[in-house]
């Protein structure tokens, strides 16, 4: 099955006799908007939504406290699960997750529900630009009562699909560690969030923003082959990828999912390797 739905698709799957459990992830990584208020997905959600969505906080539901273990720690499982089933997801029901347009966000609540025993996930291409159907706003939703049933999903996490920072470590001298982050971030020439600039010994730059094109959307899946093939990262090798805090790693896994090949995550990222000094930084744009 694809690992990703056009809006198209997603219009003739709303309107079939199984249509798919609908989840808002909207998230930004910046502090402000403009105005010099945090944005809130939200109330981005209330001000008008794919009509049947419901919203999920990435940071308190798609996440723990931050801490050691970095910005978006995995998250309590008994939250996660609650949070699924409030969205009306059970385990043979179709989800589609949808963010603003990046992807990060809805990506991450994919990655999530895979990994947590959810077979049957995916997300809108594009986000919610792409999606040229009616929104709803939060009160009419309300007028219309058309709140989910409750969900039976229970999460049962995966085995090898999650890397600690000694398995990050390993994986990069063993097999093709990526990472996901802005090239400059990387070669540590700025550090806009985390103490340390730079990366992981070994690991490879691999910017989450070269996997879509102009529009947002994924590139076809033989580009993201190639992509992927010139850094190593096939099928034939173990792959894991990283960020800056498990978020934007998400979405490269998604990129790698749509290639065809398997890849683990880090969920903890730069944001937990830079918590502890002890821990070797690379900088520049050699691996090593």
């Amino acid at each position: 099955m694809n690992a990703i739905i056009s809006a198209s698709e997603l219009a003739d799957a709303l309107r079939s006799e199984r249509p798919p459990v609908l989840l808002d992830v909207r998230w930004q990584l910046s502090t402000a908007a403009a105005s010099g208020q945090p944005f809130d997905g939200r109330a981005a959600y209330a001000s008008g939504h794919i009509p049947g969505a419901v919203f999920v906080d990435l940071d308190r539901e798609l996440a723990s406290t931050p801490g050691p273990r970095g910005r978006h720690p995995l998250p309590d499982l008994d939250v996660f699960g609650a949070a699924m089933r409030r969205a009306g997801v059970s385990a043979g029901t179709p989800v589609v997750a949808y963010d603003g347009g990046i992807g990060w966000a809805a990506a991450r609540a994919w990655w999530l529900l895979r990994w947590t025993g959810h077979p049957d996930v995916r997300v809108l291409d594009g986000g919610l630009p792409a999606w040229d159907g009616p929104l709803e706003a939060e009160a009419e939703a309300e007028a219309e009562a058309s709140a989910p049933a409750e969900g039976d999903f229970v999460p049962k996490p995966a085995e090898g699909a999650v890397l600690d920072a000694d398995g990050a470590a390993a994986l990069a001298r063993s097999g093709v560690l990526l990472d996901a982050r802005a090239g400059e971030r990387y070669r540590g020439e700025v550090e806009p969030i985390d103490p340390v600039g730079g990366h992981i010994p070994g690991a490879l730059s691999a910017p989450t923003s070269d996997n879509v094109d102009a529009d947002g959307r994924f590139r076809p899946a033989a580009e993201l082959r190639a992509r992927f093939g010139e850094l190593g990262a096939t099928r034939d090798v173990p792959v894991g990828v990283y960020c800056g805090s498990g978020v934007s790693a998400a979405h490269e896994v998604l990129a790698l999912e749509v290639a065809g090949i398997p890849a683990a995550l880090y969920v903890g990222s730069w944001s937990e390797w830079t918590s502890d000094p002890a821990r070797p930084v690379a900088v520049g744009p050699d691996p090593q």
